[in-house]
């Protein structure tokens, strides 16, 4: 999944871009909230990791924005502030989660995929659509109890259709989610998918998209 960080600290920045890579997120890193808005302009994330003291302006003012403009993605809040008023009036915000530093990047991840897990309608890590399981933490995936090796990028591309299973998703978005260049790519990556799935689970909406059969 996608996560954009704003973070102005250089080496907190890179030890959290590194943990969130290596747990499996595609992210982005800007320091400011200008770079944070306009990135956003252009470009759907899942969810946000956002710095309160930023060079620029605080973070709450983007938060405010944000939730003004109706996003519904989640967010954490990331800040130095551990004062009461200062957690409660986040939340109050639209936060939907606040970690005050230092913190382990451990439960960083943790939280950040709680608050994706129950944006997307999972009460656990263990997503169940039918025979279909996927294990959001370990990253494993099984069809009636048997597992299913997939690549990272047909783990994400699974993960967004489950994520939005029953409803069609163009082929434009994916292509810009996945990164994978071409609709060419992406088609790959389906018959990949259907090819150790079953053919069964992703259907093809001819000119439109595909999505994820709940049937």
């Amino acid at each position: 999944m996608h996560a954009l960080l704003v973070e102005d600290d250089l080496a907190l920045g890179a030890a959290l871009a590194q943990g969130l890579r290596h747990a499996g997120w595609h992210m982005v890193w800007v320091r400011r909230l200008k770079e944070a808005r306009d990135f956003l302009r252009e470009e759907q994330q899942d969810s946000m990791l956002l710095d309160l003291g930023l060079p620029d302006g605080e973070g709450l003012m983007l938060l405010r924005e944000l939730r003004s403009q109706g996003e519904t993605m989640p967010i954490v809040v990331l800040s130095a502030q551990h004062a009461l008023d200062t957690r409660v009036s986040a939340l109050l915000e639209g936060a939907d989660d606040y970690l005050v530093k230092p913190f382990a990047i451990t439960e960083m991840l943790a939280r950040l995929q709680a608050v994706t897990r129950r944006s997307s309608g999972f009460a656990s890590s263990r997503w169940q659509i039918g025979s279909l399981c996927i294990d959001t933490h370990s990253r494993e995936v099984q069809v009636r109890d048997t597992p299913v090796p997939l690549s990272p990028s047909e783990f994400s591309l699974l993960l967004e259709l489950v994520r939005k299973a029953g409803r069609v998703i163009q082929r434009e978005y994916l292509v810009e989610y996945l990164r994978c260049g071409s609709f060419n790519a992406l088609e790959v990556h389906i018959h990949n998918l259907r090819r150790k799935l079953g053919s069964q689970w992703v259907r093809t909406v001819r000119g439109v998209g595909y999505l994820l059969s709940t049937q």
